[in-house]
């Protein structure tokens, strides 16, 4: 497997690879990861479908993308997901898979027009004092210490920050920011988290920084991820004869370990409440989608509150067993075992009637029955307690969802601190309270607020204890690389395995590890495209220091005297040349 980039891989066709006939493919959970393994292996690794066997633990596929309309407790979706226009394994994969909405177009396709159409870009970041503007105004708020500690994180060394929080790299001037505000609801990071995840993060998307204030960086599907994403991928999948066996609990994968060479031999799995045992051979590829961001999310209602389990879950119980074989296999351990730090609680609430769209319109500023971009991406409500953000994507967001209705995605970081209207923390409330907690902040008179939650809403709360536990601080085989050494019919696929350069709580990362242990296990002779390489580009480096000093110029810092010397000097030397074009281009002079 390598990295590559340009059109003249993108567009290439690889050839059959050596033997594929002879080979099958046992893919362990049905969800991003999964799937883009399985259309990796019809596609470009041009396996047989039949020869290609998905194992879920659940009834239905998708994994953490879900987005689904249940009889008895109405629309939920757990988490939604930002997508940009370099994830390139992503966009590689979903420019093969037919929509199942437009004859003739791919996935890719239809996203590609909706997004050119519909811009995304939000005209309330923030909120204050009950649904005032919060008057972020675009701006970061960055001091220069601040700044510097930025510029010190993007600079320092991947080794340099094994197991360091992101408390141990900055200070309150970075956290009184509005940088930090963007940052932390937009990507659900806290304080306690990686330092090095955050530094992936600012070097994977330094080409978004101008559009972290008000999400014109993003793009988003036309409904929810499930029928949007993974029922195509499903269809697709199905028409080349790929087996879907649901129900399907894999407890471990036993492997022999001979002269450092690593062959899965046995598959142990629990289907329908009886043990059963899938015998392998070397031509026997298995693909573990190791650890899980939803492992035990569970639902309330509008008159019961979640309930909170913290009792590991099959995927990280089967990455546990896996793991006792061998030190290759990575330390589920640092990711699983402190749920008070890796968990928040997101809400669906439904609107009933015509009540509460008029107080969603007057803070988004649009009509959120058009059709189009409502909010734009999370409306982050600035002085909520539980640091409450919200968000509408494109109406309907369920096909089957009736025209009169909207579904409204609430998160909250902080579950276990009382709200401002709630006396309670978020995680002891039920549906109800929530949506009064949201209409409080929406500013709906406080006569009025129960009402409107009992009548005029439905709200479904889901808890998720594990939904930032790859964000837990990390060393070096923590997280296991894609291919261990030394394995010759395995990969770990999906969030909690490891590859270089990338950034996890993305369907890009899904897609890239499925993509690179296809391409391994396979020896598909077409490149892997690489992180798209923003971080290496002068110009975005530039743009992006720009736009963090909010419009001012670094040639207007205070510098001391000896400094204001040499910058004379420095600025007659590149007077009339390509420099100077460059630096007054990204508004540096």
């Amino acid at each position: 497997m390598y990295y590559s980039n340009g059109n003249y891989e993108a567009f290439a066709r690889p050839e059959k690879p050596a033997d594929v006939d002879k080979k099958s493919a046992y893919l362990v959970g049905s969800g991003l990861a999964a799937l883009a393994a399985a259309c990796f292996l019809v596609r470009d690794g041009q396996m047989k479908g039949e020869h290609i066997h998905i194992l879920e633990e659940l009834s239905i596929p998708g994994g953490a993308c879900d987005g689904i309309n249940d009889s008895q407790k109405g629309f939920i979706i757990r988490g939604g997901r930002e997508m940009e226009n370099h994830f390139e394994c992503l966009w590689d994969l979903f420019r093969s898979i037919p929509s199942i909405e437009t004859e003739g177009a791919s996935v890719l396709d239809e996203f590609y027009w909706l997004n050119k159409k519909d811009l995304n870009f939000s005209l309330m970041r923030a909120t204050v004092n009950r649904g005032q503007d919060a008057h972020t105004d675009g701006k970061f708020g960055l001091s220069e210490k601040a700044s510097m500690e930025i510029v010190k994180l993007f600079m320092t060394l991947e080794e340099d920050l094994y197991d360091k929080k992101i408390s141990e790299v900055f200070t309150e001037e970075f956290f009184s920011s509005n940088f930090w505000l963007y940052w932390r609801t937009m990507f659900a990071f806290e304080e306690w988290h990686s330092a090095l995840e955050m530094k992936l993060y600012i070097q994977r998307f330094i080409h978004h920084i101008g559009g972290l204030p008000d999400f014109s960086a993003l793009k988003f599907t036309k409904y929810n991820q499930y029928e949007s994403l993974i029922l195509p991928m499903v269809k697709y999948l199905k028409s080349y004869g790929v087996k879907f066996q649901y129900d399907t609990t894999v407890t471990n994968v036993i492997f022999d370990t001979k002269n450092d060479k690593k062959i899965a031999r046995k598959i142990v799995c629990q289907h329908e409440g009886k043990e059963e045992c899938i015998d392998l051979i070397e031509d026997d590829l298995v693909f573990v989608t190791n650890g899980s961001c939803t492992e035990n999310s569970s639902l309330g209602d509008d008159n019961n509150a979640v309930e909170v389990k913290t009792s590991g879950g099959g995927c990280w119980e089967l990455w546990k067993n896996i793991s006792k074989q061998d030190p290759s296999f990575g330390h589920p351990e640092k990711f699983c075992t402190d749920t008070k730090a890796t968990n928040w609680e997101s809400a669906t609430i439904t609107t009933l009637d015509d009540k509460i769209p008029p107080y969603i319109e007057k803070i988004c500023k649009r009509n959120p029955f058009s059709g189009k971009v409502v909010t734009g991406g999370i409306i982050t409500v600035k002085d909520s307690k539980w640091l409450m953000s919200y968000t509408l994507n494109r109406q309907p967001h369920f096909k089957e969802q009736p025209k009169d209705q909207l579904v409204v995605w609430v998160y909250g970081l902080f579950t276990d601190v009382p709200g401002d209207y709630i006396k309670k923390p978020m995680r002891e409330c039920t549906g109800i309270e929530i949506t009064e907690e949201w209409l409080f902040h929406m500013g709906v008179p406080e006569s009025e607020i129960h009402d409107m939650a009992t009548n005029s809403a439905h709200c479904i709360p889901c808890m998720m204890p594990y939904i930032t536990a790859f964000f837990m601080p990390r060393t070096k085989g923590d997280r296991p690389d894609v291919v261990p050494n030394g394995c010759v019919n395995f990969a770990f696929i999906g969030q909690f395995s490891n590859t270089v350069r990338d950034t996890v709580f993305t369907t890009e990362y899904s897609v890239r590890t499925a993509m690179e242990a296809v391409y391994t296990l396979l020896d598909i002779d077409r490149g892997v495209p690489e992180v798209f390489g923003s971080c290496y580009d002068i110009r975005v480096l530039l743009d992006s220091a720009s736009k963090m000093m909010d419009g001012k110029k670094l040639i207007d810092k205070k510098l001391p005297f000896i400094l204001r010397l040499v910058k004379k000097k420095v600025l007659k030397k590149i007077s009339g040349t390509v420099i100077e074009d460059m630096l007054k281009r990204y508004n540096i002079i």
